[in-house]
């Protein structure tokens, strides 16, 4: 990069300490620039060194673990930020540098209000009394689209939509018109079209004030709609970087083309996604077959012009569903009670061995949907028909035979696997509820046999979760649904936390078994990309309600109603043109 630079790292190295013996190093030598008024992206996979970056800069490494190499540099604005006192470091980075953090409700404060919260950043930087930081408060929630502020101002971050809660964090990183705003993965866990909506607002606010924005993501297609210039990091050091055109267009490393094709594309679907390890092998460029992350082979003819996708009408319904309805009921002072109709009328069929994918915004009843269907929700109103019995109508008893052939990935893989079981207590246990396998032993070479099927080793099973990737850890909890040889698997959101090469391994898995056990998938996403690559069809949910529902490729290519449109419109599609 060349020009005036506000920000310049050179040689940064950061280590972490793990116990008295051990270390690692996390940040390796990294080197970049970020000039005045540009958009600067730094991209990679989880664990690649960009937040851990990001945090050296802004001075929030933790100092009992973390420590930067004596020879690392970061200079801002012409002064070397390591050479600072704590003092001086924490008013630099409240005043000249922002940051937004990933997630909202984890960086703010649930027992203050939103208003409270941003006044402080006034009153601790800008020296405003209490007046004065409410009354910029105000100008500020207006100036990143907060609906009536004058009333929001005053609500607590948890009475606010996640969208809401990110904007708040934007008004505080800019409430002292920094010079530097950091932003580390601020859309990931948001809906396509929030997304969109916060990536024009980042942008606006940029040429407005004049700022330069250091944009954290894993996501390349929003990188080419943002940013000016791109840093491509992996496992702590910088692989490529340049002009955002010249890197899309002409990338010169094998994971920065990784990365650019491993996301499912809108204009094919192929019959397997691209993994990171088939450009670092050079399968993928060398016309070889795409690697198979499973060593059993499937047992499908591979057409050359990809896969074709939709539902005939000869094709066997597995699951019927006619006018579902899920109300919760909220207390409304002492004695009064609201309901709130979570998913009102919904119907539609499931077709054995085929995928229907549900989309919507956060509180379009998608979710909610699943569980009913599971019963982790009690249904109010509707049936579901699978081999001639309604499922929401049976007692507990009669439906226990009917929990193993209905089953749900959740969507964060971290939390849906007990920390304190081991991975063989974690597939053996299900087994031993429904009574599958004849003994312990016959059960533990099921679950050896899963774990290979799902690509990992057998030696898994005397680990525990928190020893795996989270990739590994979804690859896990896909492994115990398949103890329960199911008809139906629920997909949950379950690759919106992967990293989009990890994402990529699990929708092939998933696609491997559904092509191997006939499996049918009720595949929940706000991530139209994916849902296109995975589903046969698409139900569009709004305020839960169905608003369309037809076969994926005609859904895309001709949507009929405007809320389907608007979720196309926001997909992210890399570089303009």
């Amino acid at each position: 990069m060349s020009g005036d630079h506000l920000l310049q790292v050179c040689g940064l190295r950061v280590r972490f300490r793990v116990d008295k013996q051990r270390s690692v190093e996390a940040v390796k030598g990294v080197t970049f620039d970020v000039p005045r008024d540009a958009t600067v992206a730094l991209v990679g996979e989880s664990g690649s060194g960009k937040s851990v970056s990001a945090l050296a800069v802004m001075g929030l490494l933790p100092p009992d673990s973390a420590a930067i190499a004596p020879a690392s540099s970061i200079r801002f604005d012409g002064r070397e930020l390591l050479a600072l006192s704590a003092q001086e470091r924490r008013a630099l980075c409240g005043k000249d540098v922002a940051m937004i953090f990933q997630e909202p409700m984890s960086s703010l404060n649930p027992v203050f209000t939103v208003g409270f919260q941003i006044g402080e950043v006034l009153r601790q930087h800008m020296s405003m009394d209490r007046r004065q930081a409410r009354a910029r408060t105000l100008a500020l929630l207006d100036e990143v689209g907060i609906p009536d502020p004058a009333r929001k101002i005053d609500a607590y971050p948890g009475q606010l939509s996640g969208g809401q809660q990110q904007r708040v964090m934007i008004a505080m990183a800019i409430a002292c018109e920094p010079k530097l705003l950091i932003a580390d993965e601020p859309t990931t866990a948001l809906d396509v079209t929030i997304q969109r909506q916060i990536m024009a607002l980042l942008a606006s606010l940029r040429r407005k004030h004049k700022m330069s924005v250091l944009f954290i993501t894993h996501d390349l297609a929003l990188v080419g709609e943002i940013a000016d210039h791109v840093i491509v990091m992996r496992h702590g050091e910088v692989r490529e970087a340049g002009p955002v055109r010249q890197v899309f267009d002409h990338p010169q490393d094998a994971y920065t083309r990784a990365l650019l094709h491993c996301r499912p594309p809108l204009a094919a679907r192929p019959w397997r996604l691209p993994v990171i390890a088939d450009y670092l092998e050079g399968k993928a460029e060398a016309g070889q077959p795409i690697s198979v992350p499973v060593p059993v082979p499937v047992p499908v003819p591979v057409p050359a012009r990809g896969r074709e996708r939709g539902v005939a009408p000869g094709d066997e319904t597995v699951l019927t569903v006619n006018n579902l309805g899920k109300s919760f009921y909220l207390r409304e002072g002492w004695f009064g009670k609201r309901e709130f109709q979570a998913v009102r009328d919904v119907s539609f069929t499931l077709a054995r061995g085929k995928t229907l994918g549900v989309v919507g915004e956060s509180g379009s009843g998608k979710t909610t949907v699943g569980l009913t269907l599971l019963r982790l929700h009690q249904a109010t109103a509707g049936s579901a028909i699978f081999e001639g019995r309604d499922l929401l109508a049976m007692s507990a008893r009669e439906f226990l035979p009917y929990k193993r052939r209905i089953q749900i990935i959740f969507q964060n893989p971290y939390a849906s696997l007990n920390p304190r079981f081991t991975v063989g207590q974690i597939l053996l246990e299900p087994m031993r509820i429904h009574a599958i396998g004849a003994d312990d032993r016959a059960r533990a070479a099921i679950a050896c046999q899963l774990l290979e099927r799902v690509g990992l080793p057998a030696q898994a099973m005397q680990r525990y979760p928190h020893e795996f990737s989270g990739g590994q850890r979804q690859r896990i909890a896909i492994a115990r649904c398949l103890t329960m040889k199911p008809e139906i698997l629920v997909c949950d959101e379950s690759v919106s936390a992967l990293d989009v090469s990890v994402q990529a391994q699990v929708l092939n898995l998933l696609q491997d078994l559904q092509d191997e056990y006939g499996l049918s998938y009720l595949f929940i996403s706000h991530d139209l990309s994916v849902v296109k690559y995975m589903a046969d069809q698409v139900m569009v949910m709004q305020q839960g309600r169905v608003v369309e529902l037809a076969n994926s490729d005609a859904l895309y290519r001709n949507p009929s109603h405007p809320y389907t449109r608007s979720l196309l419109a926001a997909i992210p599609r890399g570089l303009p043109g």
